[in-house]
């Protein structure tokens, strides 16, 4: 029996994860490398069903606050981007400043939240903020930006003012850029939500991780990170379907 494409292009990301785990597990066993350094796929799939509870809790406290800081990280980003995009001053005065504020390592600033609100959730929702913002600003500031100056040229003529250019061609054709870096934005939220779990939380996976890694359980630890994986695909595969119902103009077929 001979699939078909499309049947093919659905069973084919199944297909890679299952032989990745049986590469996983048979790679553990040949090796024999013991649970307590680092698990196989069966030892961590077991302690996924086993610990569901707690790990379900701890999820949904990691889930939630990440997705609080990535939409206030998506109103930011995108004021921000539409003021560095449509004024060369704004690029100029904020940009590189910007650019610095990125390139501070997050878990170094965890440790100032948590003198400013303590410990709790708080400071994992403005992590989730702080690394997710930065590339919604660069890639609608980009979209604004390389709005052809001659179309822009052609509309004035014809006696469109400048917010006319901005709400009907500018940020249209800017949507591409904007899905693109949602895309991206929301799995490196749930990166600094976790950071910041590990570090200044009770609660959450991050919490989970760090509890269970102190305790040398470690397919507790990897059971973890599958749930962190899990989260971060489902909210990448709502952004793309987001993405495909909203700038479906834009891409191939």
């Amino acid at each position: 029996m001979t699939l078909s494409q499309p049947m093919r292009d659905r069973l084919a990301p199944w297909a890679a994860v299952v032989l990745l785990l049986v590469v996983w597990e048979v790679t553990i066993r040949a090796f024999n490398v013991p649970q307590y350094i680092f698990p196989g796929a069966i030892a961590t799939v077991d302690a996924l069903w086993t610990h569901s509870g707690p790990i379900g809790k701890h999820a949904w406290q990691t889930f939630w606050t990440t997705l609080v800081g990535f939409l206030i990280g998506v109103v930011v980003g995108l004021i921000l981007g539409i003021m560095i995009g449509t004024s060369k001053f704004m690029y100029r005065t904020c940009y590189p400043l910007l650019v610095a504020f990125n390139s501070i390592p997050k878990v170094a600033v965890v440790p100032i939240l948590v003198v400013w609100f303590g410990i709790g959730t708080v400071p994992a929702i403005i992590t989730a903020f702080l690394i997710s913002f930065f590339p919604i600003v660069v890639n609608v500031g980009t979209g604004l930006a390389t709005v052809e100056p001659e179309l822009q040229d052609v509309l004035r003529v014809l006696g469109a003012k400048k917010r006319d250019v901005l709400f009907k061609v500018g940020l249209p054709r800017s949507m591409p850029h904007f899905f693109g870096a949602l895309k991206i934005s929301i799995t490196l939220a749930f990166v600094g939500t976790v950071v910041s779990e590990t570090v200044a939380s009770n609660q959450g996976i991050g919490y989970l991780m760090m509890s269970a890694g102190s305790q040398m359980r470690m397919p507790l630890v990897f059971a973890g990170l599958i749930a962190i994986s899990a989260m971060a695909m489902v909210m990448y595969g709502a952004m793309a379907w987001l993405e495909n119902r909203v700038t479906g103009w834009a891409h191939r077929q």
